[in-house]
């Protein structure tokens, strides 16, 4: 049997290749990327990764056994964590903690963070996890991606630090487990009348994903 993701990302393929093959994210992996906007996005990100260990929160509450409850309360963790590389960036551009907190959430962050959090309260605990996999298992595939680009690991590229984060076994590992724990769920609870709420959960997150980058670019608000 193939896994719930790969059948969610091949039936929504055009959202995932406009999300992983943004502007932003290729302009990331050749080092074009203006600063004003990588800086725009990371404070933005701070905020979102927040919100999305909110999500896990509610992930521990939805959890239908032991094991599940766990897993949500590590990813919790791992994202807190994740926001580590955050501050010690912005500290380099002299914004404290405090300033990136204070700083207010964009529409675009407002939207995704949401989005996912409802669907948790909204539905189960597959569709929380179905909903937060574009960015954990997506973040996994461009640091993936743009590791080997040729450019984004040779030097030059001033956002090295940040394509590392993901492309580290980390980060890779996180996206293992939670391309694992997405199937435990779904042999729990995946029925094929289901899926389209499924798909239509994933193709909405993947698409708010591709909007997040795009906030970036245009340091909208």
């Amino acid at each position: 049997m193939s896994s719930l993701f790969e059948r969610l990302k091949s039936d929504a393929a055009a959202d995932w290749q406009a999300y992983v093959r943004h502007p932003f994210v290729l302009g990331l992996g050749d080092g074009t990327l203006p600063k004003a906007s990588f800086q725009h996005y990371l404070v933005q990100d701070y905020l979102f990764l927040i919100e999305f260990a909110r999500a896990y929160a509610i992930g521990v509450y939805k959890a239908p056994n032991p094991q599940e409850m766990r897993k949500a309360s590590e990813g919790m963790h791992s994202i807190l964590n994740e926001t580590n590389l955050h501050l010690k960036l912005c500290a380099e551009w002299g914004l404290s903690r405090e300033a990136v907190e204070k700083t207010k959430e964009a529409r675009a962050t407002v939207a995704y963070t949401r989005f996912v959090q409802e669907a948790g309260l909204r539905g189960d605990m597959l569709d929380l996890v179905v909903a937060l996999s574009p960015c954990v298992v997506g973040y996994a595939e461009i640091g993936t991606a743009l590791a080997a680009s040729g450019t984004g690991l040779d030097g030059e590229n001033p956002y090295t630090a940040w394509i590392r984060e993901y492309e580290g076994e980390g980060f890779q590992s996180v996206a293992r487990a939670s391309l694992e724990q997405i199937d435990r769920l779904a042999a729990l609870s995946l029925t094929e009348a289901r899926y389209p709420r499924l798909l239509e959960i994933f193709r909405q997150a993947t698409r708010l994903e591709a909007d997040f980058w795009q906030m970036g670019l245009t340091i909208a608000d």
